[in-house]
């Protein structure tokens, strides 16, 4: 136990098993109340995709409507990335009551709330650590913006829910920033999949989009630069406090604080019986105005202590970045194959560097098809709902070229089948190969509930239109939407879960009374 080495456990963490067998008897009791009889609980695993404030919402909306019809219940697995892991969260730290978290939603939005000056301290406080960069500015001063909220949970906070099996086991996931080159070969970087109770490094291939990270990059930049320069010109006092976005007052705390400090005299500040806290604060602010320009000089996101730093590599160890089982004719079954435990270390580029840089999930594949396909999860059945912006079956295709290469079965689809469906998408499309799980995919704008105005809908909710264009209005007509994606759809959603688990345990396969 007095060694600083790294083991590679195989197969799923016992934290992961535990908190997965204890979940399959409310899985069950889920089933029966559902009216199908099952022996066994087949695995479900419901996916969000990313899309910033729209995917927050609807994913929310989705949620809600699976807990109304009793569907969330029978699910094991739950995983977001991006916008849909901010809904995920909150479910979690609100115990799965949804009407609870409709209610202060619709409260947020009512009132059109947003604490300048918490998310400020938030962020000078952050700007301390070694590890500050862009994430942090970004989630303190842009994303509690847009949702409205503050964030203090933590994934401990999910804990308790999760190891008693009352809610699904969450994975959430990010990518290795500084192996950006590679995204665009055949083998990518790798994805860190952060699930509850994970002490390992589980590190699996992703198929990089850059395209779009970089397309995504300068609509974040605007926003970015926009945010930090009206902080410095505030900062020295050049300008009256400014009116926000959608005409909210700025709070003037940091402006009266900074335009006292100016009136003072050099000497006086220089003298001991200064006040320390006034004091500290400007000395703080200036570090975070620093820090932040040169974060955003470098467009540095994600940093992050890497635990493997300067850790031995050996055999028997968490291995390379370079995963060699992947590469192989075999998917990868177990932990430690992933790892590529069984052979020698070819790259010590994790031991090698100090920091990490992870960022969003959503900017290589824009779902997290990749965190629920590995063999060991055994998934049976995914519903997948897709709140990307444009065309709903790119993240189909991004997840069939990935599964492709790295010979993990997935249902595939003709490129011509999927432009004809993206130019009328339908609510619900049911994909099925030989083998692997069965697909059922949910675009959020489609003809059945937007019947031709799609493209309204979608200029609407553009992913980076600021959070004052979202009314209470706006954000009810979006919840709806999504309710009734799944609503219109459970008679469908209800019959894939009666047919996986007679399939998947057809000794005693599973007895529906009636579907219709």
């Amino acid at each position: 136990m007095g060694s600083s080495e790294v083991s590679v456990i195989p197969g799923l963490q016992k934290e992961e098993k535990a908190a997965v067998e204890r979940r399959r008897l409310h899985v069950l009791k889920a089933l029966k109340k559902l009216r199908i009889e099952a022996d066994e609980a087949p695995v479900v695993a419901v996916l969000g995709s990313g899309g910033g404030l729209r995917a927050h919402i609807a994913c929310l909306g989705v949620l809600s409507e699976m807990k109304e019809q009793g569907l969330l219940d029978a699910v094991t697995y739950l995983a977001g990335v991006s916008g849909s892991t901010w809904a995920i969260s909150s479910l979690y730290t609100n115990d799965g009551d949804m009407e609870a978290l409709e209610a202060d939603l619709k409260h947020r939005f009512t009132r059109q709330e947003w604490d300048l000056a918490k998310s400020l301290q938030k962020t000078i406080q952050a700007a301390r650590s070694e590890n500050y960069s862009l994430t942090d500015f970004w989630a303190y001063m842009v994303i509690s913006k847009q949702t409205r909220e503050l964030p203090e949970s933590h994934l401990s906070n999910m804990k308790k829910p999760v190891e008693e099996g009352t809610l699904p086991y969450p994975i959430f996931a990010a990518i290795d920033n500084d192996l950006q080159p590679s995204w665009q070969e055949a083998r990518a970087p790798g994805l860190w999949g952060s699930a509850l109770g994970n002490t390992e490094v589980i590190r699996e291939y992703i198929f990089g989009l850059w395209r779009r990270a970089v397309a995504n990059a300068k609509s974040i930049g605007h926003l970015l630069f926009a945010r930090l320069l009206r902080l410095q010109e505030s900062s020295q006092g050049e300008h009256p406090p400014p009116e926000d976005e959608g005409g909210e007052p700025e709070h003037t705390w940091l402006t009266e604080m900074l335009e006292n400090w100016t009136r003072t005299s050099l000497e006086k500040q220089e003298q001991p019986h200064e006040d320390p806290e006034r004091k500290g604060s400007l000395s703080n602010f200036m570090d975070f105005v620093k820090k932040t320009g040169i974060c955003a000089s470098k467009w540095e996101w994600g940093t992050t202590h890497n635990f493997l730093y300067k850790h031995k590599m050996g055999s028997h160890y968490v291995a390379q970045t370079d995963l060699e089982l992947l590469g192989s004719s075999d998917p990868p079954t177990s932990a430690s194959q992933s790892a590529g435990i069984t052979g020698g270390i070819r790259d010590k580029i994790m031991s090698s560097r100090k920091h990490l840089h992870l960022v969003d999930a959503g900017l290589a594949i824009n779902t997290p098809f990749p965190l629920v396909l590995p063999p060991t999860r055994e998934v049976h059945l995914i519903l997948s709902f897709d709140f990307s912006a444009g065309d709903p079956f790119e993240t189909i295709r991004a997840t069939t070229d990935y599964c492709r290469r790295h010979k993990i079965p997935f249902p595939q689809v003709e490129e011509a089948e999927l432009d004809l469906w993206s130019k009328a998408p339908a609510s619900c499309y049911i994909l099925k190969g030989e083998t692997g799980p069965v697909v059922m995919h949910f675009p959020l704008f489609n003809i059945d509930a937007c019947g031709g105005d799609i493209e309204a809908w979608s200029d609407t909710y553009d992913t980076f239109k600021l959070a004052d264009t979202y009314t209470l209005d706006v954000v009810v007509l979006l919840l709806a939407l999504a309710k009734k994606n799944v609503r219109e759809n459970k008679k469908k959603i209800l019959r894939e879960l009666m047919n996986v688990a007679g399939l998947y345990y057809p000794k005693d396969s599973a007895r529906s009374c009636c579907l219709a």
